[in-house]
Parts: C-alpha cells; structure tokens; sequence
C-alpha cells in the first residue's frame, strides 16, 4: 500500500527582510539526528544581496552561506540562529587569497571561495563530514537567468586574471566556467551545537573533478566496500556532464553514478573508478535524476537510497526512492525503484515565485520513532519538512523491480 506522506502546513524557515545573508533565499537543508537525544541539527543553504562585497558595475554577489537551526520536537519547530552563517565563502579575488588551510595543515586551493551550497552531512566510519557544492566565485543574482529575457551573471565575480595564461591548473579551468565543485569538510557536532562554528568546519577537499563536470549532490557511505578486489569509499554523485564517465553516451541525462576511491583525495582525481547507477527511465525523470541525501541502512547490505528527478520547467522536481544492494566485489545495484513520484510540489508555499519550476527537493532524512523525518527546499526559497512511516514506505519500494515494473 502507498505510504502516507505527512507536511508541515508552513514553511519550516524562510528568507529573512533585513538578513543580508539570508534576505533573498532559505532552503535545501540538511540534517542529523543527535546521538544523545532526538534533537535534529540542521544546515541549511541562505543567500541575500551581501552589498559590502559589491563590484562598481555589477549585481549584488548574493554568495551562498550555510545557517544553523536545531528542533527538538521531531521537526515540528525549528530555532534557527540568523544572527551569523555558520559556514561562509571567503570571497577572495586576488591570486594570493584564493587559498584555504586544511584538515592536514597544508595551504590548498579554496574551492568554497564564492559559494557553500546544498549541505548534505553523513558519517564516515566514526567521522561526521558535510559535503557542499562549491563555486570559485559568487553567482550574483542567479535566478534572473530563468527570467525573460534572461540575465546572466555567473562571470560578473570571476576575475579577469583567471581568463590569462594556459589555464591548465584545474582550480583555474574550474574558476573559468564557475561550476559547482563538490567539497568535503570535516563537521565537530559539539562545536556547532555551541554555536562555535569557527571550529565546527574543517577544510577536507575536493570531492569531484570541476574541469570534467559540473557536479553535486554529492555524499559517501559510512563504511568501506570492496569493489574491484580493493576495500574502497563509495560515493554518490550526480554530474551534469555524463559523457566523460562510464555509460554516459548510453544515460545521456545527468545520471546518478557511484565512485570508488581509495583515500578521499582520490574521488578528485583519475584514480577515481566511476560507474552508472541509474538513469532517467519515467516521464516523470525526462530530464535529469540525482541522490537527494545520505542513504540509510537496511541491513542484508541493502540501502535506500532516496532521489530526486526533474521532467521539465512545467512539471518540475519530484522525489522518489530505491534500493540497492551491495555486491561481492563490485558497485552495488538497484534491486528495487519505484516507478511513482512520491513527493513533490503541491503546497502554494511549494509552488514556484523567482524560479518558474515546482520544486520539492528533499536534502535530509533521519528516522525518530517510527517515522522518516525529512527536510526539503520548496520553490527553490524555503524549508518544509515531511515524516512517512518508515517501514511502511520501505515495503512499499519493495512492490517494484529494479526497472519499476511492479511485482506480484
């Protein structure tokens, strides 16, 4: 039987007048439950005009930040701190400021430097990480492209020395195209639960390859997997550009892929082994799929693994789910995926104002009680928040093969 989908009848948080980091924009939030209790941590994504790093001649930067709130009613309210981002892009121009310090203490180039977007925190082994989808520079007002005419203003922060010379270092030929680069920091908890956010992040690196893809919705599994006789992290991505990795020609749409790599630093490297996941298969998913938040054990080396996919401008961003399961020595496989859209845009609050696309993008997901609480970005500009029964919804996933067709 389909699952039922409960909603917060408001926006869990949304844009603040006056706030100029989060003024314009408040959604695509993730989340952890707190091992101590059941209080739910969130990061979520703001942006506002930011007018004190304004060039002459230029829009407002509207860089991306990433704000703190905590709730602890399961979800059902949120406190959420605007006084200060907890996460923000340095915003450096010149050669010399393009630089960050990481977890190891080396001076390493700073992919988050214009842009901290779409948080997706999971552990790793004992460690918690968050993963951001990072620009070199700030985007400027970024949704004035979906307008008509439309307005571009992805290069009006990228600095003309980054045109210059050869451009063979991949920070630069990133910086050029000012795609999003997938970042991995190090996340103390107990510091952002103080409020400390100077020591709740640490610079890990990159995840993805900027000069090969735009690429993001990015995320690990906890634990290790032997593929191709190495005990190896496996990643879930989601690039906009397929064709450089294994069964692109055949997905043609941005695909979910997974990765393997023996040490994180080799995800952003050639060393990384990629292989197709899933491609879009419903008219529902005509354009693009992608994972939406860490997968959650099943036990028996399954996972599910919640996704997102988005037909066209009209029909928008809808969320469905699948299972997959771990192999031998290989990749895991979807062995389950639903053929139905299970969430998506029907609240007004949902329904699309700057952006012309219904949007339900869901960005965390943790289990209190008997229930699967997830958060989401509505109309690409504020936070709701879902619960389903948790396994009602897995036995419902599992009614479908691993190409949708249901069973029985």
């Amino acid at each position: 039987m389909k699952p039922e989908f409960r909603y917060l009848n408001k926006p869990a948080l949304e844009p603040v007048p006056g706030c100029a980091w989060a003024e314009k924009m408040v959604l695509n939030p993730a989340i952890i439950k707190d091992p101590d209790s059941d209080d739910i941590h969130m990061l979520f994504r703001a942006t506002g005009p930011w007018a004190q790093k304004r060039r002459e001649g230029c829009h407002d930067p509207y860089p991306i930040f990433l704000g703190y709130a905590i709730s602890k009613d399961a979800g059902e309210t949120w406190d959420a701190d605007f006084s200060r981002p907890a996460l923000a892009p340095a915003l450096g121009y010149d050669e010399h400021e393009l630089y960050v310090t990481d977890i190891y203490g080396r001076k390493v180039r700073n992919y988050a430097n214009g842009c901290v977007e779409d948080p997706r925190i999971f552990y790793v082994g004992e460690e918690l990480y968050v993963s951001v989808a990072c620009r070199p520079f700030p985007p400027g007002p970024y949704w004035l492209g979906s307008q008509q005419p439309p307005v571009q203003t992805r290069f009006e922060y990228v600095p003309a020395w980054i045109f210059e010379g050869d451009g063979e270092e991949p920070f630069i030929q990133a910086a050029r195209a000012n795609d999003t680069v997938a970042v991995l920091y190090k996340l103390d908890l107990h510091e952002l639960k103080q409020r400390n956010y100077e020591g709740a992040f640490q610079y890990v690196g990159p995840l993805t390859e900027g000069h090969v893809s735009d690429n993001r919705d990015v995320f690990l599994f906890p634990h290790k997997m032997k593929v191709k006789g190495k005990w190896q992290y496996v990643m879930l991505h989601r690039p906009m550009n397929v064709l450089p990795f294994q069964g692109g020609a055949e997905a043609g749409k941005p695909s979910i892929y997974l990765a393997a790599a023996e040490t994180l630093a080799d995800f952003a490297s050639p060393r990384a082994e990629h292989k197709l996941l899933a491609a879009p298969l419903f008219d529902w998913e005509e354009n693009r799929v992608g994972a939406s938040w860490p997968p959650l054990a099943l036990g028996n080396r399954e996972w599910l693994v919640p996704y997102h996919a988005k037909k066209d401008v009209q029909f928008g961003y809808t969320q469905s789910f699948m299972i997959i399961r771990e192999q031998a020595d290989d990749f895991p496989v979807v062995i389950h995926r639903c053929s139905d859209r299970l969430m998506y845009a029907q609240r007004e609050w949902e329904l699309p104002s700057d952006y012309p696309t219904p949007c339900l993008f869901t960005t965390g997901g943790v289990i209190i009680g008997e229930d699967l609480v997830m958060s989401y970005g509505a109309a690409d500009q504020k936070v709701g928040i879902s619960w389903v029964n948790f396994m009602d919804l897995v036995a419902y996933i599992r009614e479908f093969d691993e190409v949708g067709k249901r069973m029985g």
